[in-house]
């Protein structure tokens, strides 16, 4: 099939709208469903980050997208029993594959963010995966292949209309990619820099010149994300995912300060005072998910308040504090923070450091290098500068 049509593009007006190869065939099958314009962006762009997170670390790998950014992205490390449950995956019967460990990663340290997500897969969808996905709001997902058990239980999901999209795993595009804007065409050569260890790791300019081999992993995670996220963005990464992304800012300090809120939600998540909220039992996901990012956040007050709270849980909680959530948050350790250019400023590494950040890879080349060496130093934090800028637009 060389060509697809589409419903319309980005918005119900932009008509007519398709998909289509100059030369060969389309890479793709829809298996079920019909994905749209904003589908198909998001789960090429996915696709091509979690097949480079699979052949960076050999591990299974999952990503979950929202308008042509990762809201979060995994490789298929075990879950321990708190991650379980601040996921909601706790209640699951069968075992979860390392690719559903990657999915619910993925899909579960920013769900507010995720939700109505599309998700990309890097390895053979199988149930245990297609059964953690049937559970949220989801638009569609991505993958190289499906087990017949799987596909079945997908193809239940949004009364069969879910979008599922198999991708030929060795499809390999062309080195010159092109685009339109204002009826100009746009031409570049693809980026397909490989981020490794020897390309990462060769200039650090910090007094600590130690990266732990989890330090390295996570580093390289965090800038293949950055590949695929829309620029000014920063990732914090820690144990093999993303748990905070700031993606689009128009400055570097508002992408870290982004990021970084979304990385102490997820930790924030983890105190027994959140995962101990006495809800209703017919509470929804996404209402429940709501309730608690407002917990968290600086509407707590509102929550709270007669009339509110009753909706939510059963008894009335007591507010988290602004002293008991800095002091939970500090003793979040060992993050990794990738960005996709040079901090060219110091206050992003004291933003970083109050998220627990310890490890850094950037690209280097700001007049102000000295400050941020030198606010690093400060921390004990290690960096390294890699000259490699990682711009997604």
């Amino acid at each position: 099939m060389k060509e697809l049509a589409l419903k319309y593009g980005c918005n119900p007006n932009q008509k007519p709208s398709r998909i289509y190869m100059k030369e060969g065939e389309l890479p793709i099958t829809v298996l079920n469903g019909r994905p749209g314009y904003i589908n198909f962006l998001d789960a090429l762009n996915s696709w091509q980050l979690v097949k480079e997170l699979k052949a960076a670390t050999g591990m299974p790998s999952a990503a979950s997208f929202k308008h042509v950014s990762p809201a979060g992205a995994a490789i298929g490390l075990p879950l321990s029993d708190t991650l379980k449950r601040i996921y909601f995956v706790d209640d699951v019967k069968m075992e979860l594959s390392p690719l559903a460990c990657a999915y619910a990663r993925a899909r579960g340290a920013d769900r507010m963010c995720s939700y109505g997500d599309f998700v990309a897969l890097s390895d053979t969808c199988d149930a245990a995966t297609a059964t953690l996905i049937k559970r949220e709001v989801s638009d569609g997902v991505i993958a190289p292949d499906y087990t017949p058990e799987a596909l079945d239980i997908l193809k239940q999901k949004r009364k069969g209309t879910y979008n599922v999209i198999q991708i030929d795993a060795n499809y390999v595009p062309a080195p010159i990619e092109r685009r339109q804007i204002f009826g100009i065409t746009f031409e570049q050569g693809r980026n397909d820099i490989q981020l490794d260890d020897d390309l990462l790791f060769m200039h650090i300019p910090t007094k600590n010149k130690h990266f732990s081999d989890e330090a390295k992993r996570d580093l390289i995670i965090a800038l293949i994300i950055l590949k695929y996220t829309q620029s000014n963005s920063v990732c914090y990464v820690k144990d093999g995912q993303a748990i905070g992304i700031g993606a689009g800012q128009q400055s570097r300090i508002h992408c870290t300060r982004l990021a970084g809120q979304k990385a102490d939600t997820w930790w924030l998540r983890q105190c027994p005072k959140v995962m101990d909220l006495p809800f209703k039992e017919d509470i929804r996901r996404a209402d429940r998910d709501n309730t608690i990012d407002q917990y968290i956040g600086d509407e707590c007050e509102d929550l709270l308040q007669d009339g509110t709270w009753q909706h939510f849980f059963t008894t009335k909680p007591e507010p988290f504090t602004a002293d008991e959530k800095k002091a939970w948050i500090a003793q979040n350790k060992d993050v990794a923070l990738g960005s996709d250019a040079f901090f060219p400023f110091g206050d992003n590494i004291e933003r970083a450091h109050k998220s627990g950040v310890a490890y850094i890879a950037q690209a280097g080349g700001s007049i102000r290098d000295d400050h941020v060496i030198e606010t690093c130093d400060k921390y004990g934090i290690a960096m390294a500068m890699t000259g490699v800028r990682l711009f997604h637009h």
